[in-house]
């Protein structure tokens, strides 16, 4: 049996969802088994095409009581929204001095919100590496924001602070544009993706080298080592009965494989990596009832779609692909993915989950 440290994902990681109301002061509370103040928030508008938008508690607010945002569908540098009011210490509030945004707060639209916690936005700095960085941390959760501004060396590297070697790593520039760059153990040290867009992995970025207990290895350039440019990074680690990180290959069958997590996953995010394909997120907030099948796109600014031939059962301890669709379950395309969980297989007590 599957044994965890975290018997209530929910205190580290909730997906939501919202209604708009076009005014301020529109709080958003949580309904998890525990309060979570989250660190990281990361909005998308369901009914109507607009951008992904993503802040955290590291980078923070402007002046004017601005959030600073940047968008998982764009490379545009980071800007400001003053639709974001605040991380509260069970959810977070929306509308504040532009209280109408369709990205946050429109009267009109619903949003999923997806919140992970790392440390009530207090900080250290890294000196552990080539690069100085500057991390909130949480080891319970494997979760670490990291800021930093880039030295144009060669080999650069910048810690991420989570002490054991972060399976997923996302990095993006913060002063101009640029493609967000993903690492996933499964792709390998040589490869990365951009979350922006649907390309299929490619050469670069990671110098082939894994990060370390300590350190992401950067290479020279302007997408995450930029001499003078400023970046931040989201680093995962895996912990059992909270989060996996993973491959698998597509059997273009009704009867699709089933990836064993350890868990009931909340929140599933796909992407075919040996092709080009939409990133394609799957979450329980927006489904509550077997097969799965609402989804939204990181690399696209899309409403949120109902799939017939993309979809999944969330199960106790894992999740099984059910459709016959190309996103997920393409004959032998090669998928990664990563997931959190709502509820652990079996709890640190030995008790286990059910089914949904």
């Amino acid at each position: 049996m599957a044994y965890t440290n975290i018997d209530d994902p929910s205190a580290y990681f909730q997906a939501a969802t919202y209604s708009g109301t076009g005014s301020s002061g529109n709080a958003i509370t949580n309904d998890g088994n525990s309060d979570l103040q989250p660190d990281f928030v990361w909005i998308k508008v369901r009914t109507y095409n607009n951008d992904n938008v993503l802040q955290d508690s590291s980078r923070g607010f402007a002046g004017s009581g601005e959030v600073n945002v940047l968008r998982s569908n764009s490379t545009v540098a980071e800007g400001t929204n003053g639709a974001f009011a605040s991380f509260d210490t069970n959810g977070f509030e929306v509308g504040g001095t532009n209280p109408a945004s369709r990205s946050y707060n429109g009267s009109s639209d619903t949003y999923a919100a997806w919140q992970w916690k790392a440390n009530g936005g207090t900080t250290s700095t890294d000196t552990t590496s080539s690069i100085t960085s500057t991390v909130q941390v949480n080891s319970d959760a494997g979760f670490s924001i990291v800021t930093y501004t880039g030295n144009g060396n060669t080999l650069g590297g910048f810690g991420h602070g989570l002490g054991v070697a972060p399976k997923v790593v996302f990095v993006k520039r913060r002063n101009a544009a640029a493609n967000w760059c993903v690492y996933h153990k499964d792709m390998g040290a040589a490869n990365f993706m951009k979350l922006d867009t649907s390309d299929a992995q490619a050469s670069g970025v990671w110098q082939s080298l894994d990060p370390s207990s300590t350190t992401v290895i950067v290479y020279n350039g302007a997408l995450v080592n930029g001499n003078g440019d400023t970046y931040v990074a989201y680093c995962f680690a895996e912990k059992q009965g909270y989060s996996k990180f993973g491959k698998y290959v597509g059997n273009g069958n009704a009867n699709g494989p089933f990836i064993y997590t350890g868990f009931k996953p909340a929140w599933l995010m796909v992407k075919q990596s040996n092709t080009a394909r939409n990133w394609y997120i799957l979450n329980t907030s927006d489904s509550q009832v077997n097969a799965v099948d609402k989804y939204l796109h990181p690399d696209l600014n899309n409403p949120e779609g109902t799939s017939t031939n993309d979809t999944a059962d969330f199960l106790s301890n894992g999740f099984k692909l059910r459709g016959t669709g190309v996103t997920t379950n393409q004959s032998g395309g090669s998928y990664i993915y990563m997931a959190f969980a709502e509820n652990p297989f079996v709890t640190s007590t030995g008790i286990p989950t059910t089914a949904r």
